[in-house]
């Protein structure tokens, strides 16, 4: 392997990263020390050489590599339920709507993928027409989803104890959530669907061999109607206030689900449940405007 030399690793990032409390694997910090040798080693295995800048995710490093000339990108992630499952989902996609897997070593974290363009992402288009694409990615990316994935219905159950377990959010919205799950996680087809759960303006890139294309799974086997709550949260000022933030809301469910072919009524129901366990989550963190927000969102989702 021919190195650059020594990894450097962004100091907002790796301090971010550290404040992350292990969930099923290292806890942020000790994941983030270890983070340059995964990398080498990763190097070593696959006999890459360095062929660009590091770039840095939420919880992820990925640097753009070559194999006997081939572009491709090193990605290395921090091990945690939500990610655990993104080689089988991108294994089992192989390149219909998602980056293209080529190997992927899960003890390291490292997973070897085609190289897309990480400069262009649906930002560049308005809002309208990002959640069309939006729609039609999640459309080619939703089909059976196999057996080793993890499922809706647990989730749901299991985030809905933590839910109900807490006395600071408005108990007819977390009772609306609690018979929301019980009703919808009783359909034969909850956990049947291989889902992205994380598709938003940025987790989808420019490529050369389709015009977009997603990144970053954290896969489910679930219902699509459980995919809207990304791009709900991003874009945020777009959203508008009072009746235009009711429209707008409604407006990008209705573009996605169309484009996608999802049941919009399923899917605003599902997302009131995403708003929940969200609320709840943020609840936890002491993310006061994060729980107004998802509280918000369910409201005009339902109103």
């Amino acid at each position: 392997m021919t190195s650059a030399g020594p990894l450097e690793l962004p100091t907002d990032w790796v301090a971010r990263v550290a404040r992350l409390a292990a969930d099923g694997g290292p806890s942020g910090a000790e994941w983030a020390r270890h983070v340059p040798r995964l990398v080498a080693e990763a190097m070593d295995q696959w006999s890459l050489t360095p062929d660009g800048p590091l770039r840095t995710g939420w919880t992820a490093a990925v640097l753009p590599v070559r194999r006997e000339g081939l572009p491709l990108a090193l990605k290395v992630v921090w091990p945690c339920p939500d990610t655990a499952g993104e080689h089988r989902a991108l294994r089992h996609w192989a390149g219909r709507g998602a980056v293209r897997l080529v190997a992927a070593d899960p003890g390291r974290g490292a997973l070897l993928l085609e190289r897309l363009d990480a400069d262009r992402d649906l930002r560049i288009l308005d809002v309208d027409a990002a959640c069309e694409v939006i729609g039609e990615v999640l459309g080619q990316l939703h089909v059976p989803a196999p057996p080793t994935i993890r499922r809706l219905s647990d989730f749901s159950a299991h985030n809905l104890t933590r839910l109900t377990a807490r006395t600071d959010l408005p108990r007819r919205f977390v009772s609306r959530v609690a018979g929301l799950v019980d009703e919808l996680t009783s359909d034969q087809d909850c956990d049947a669907t291989l889902l992205h759960v994380d598709l938003h303006d940025q987790n989808v890139l420019a490529a050369e061999r389709a015009p977009w294309l997603a990144i970053d799974p954290q896969p489910m086997a679930g219902h699509p109607g459980v995919e809207l709550h990304p791009m709900l949260r991003n874009r945020v000022a777009e959203l508008g206030t009072g009746s235009a933030f009711r429209w707008s809301v409604r407006r990008r469910v209705d573009v996605v689900c169309d484009a996608a072919g999802i049941d919009d009524q399923v899917a605003r129901l599902w997302t009131v449940v995403v708003c929940g366990f969200q609320a709840g989550w943020a609840a936890e963190e002491g993310n006061h405007e994060g729980v107004s927000f998802n509280i918000a969102l369910a409201k005009a989702l339902e109103d």
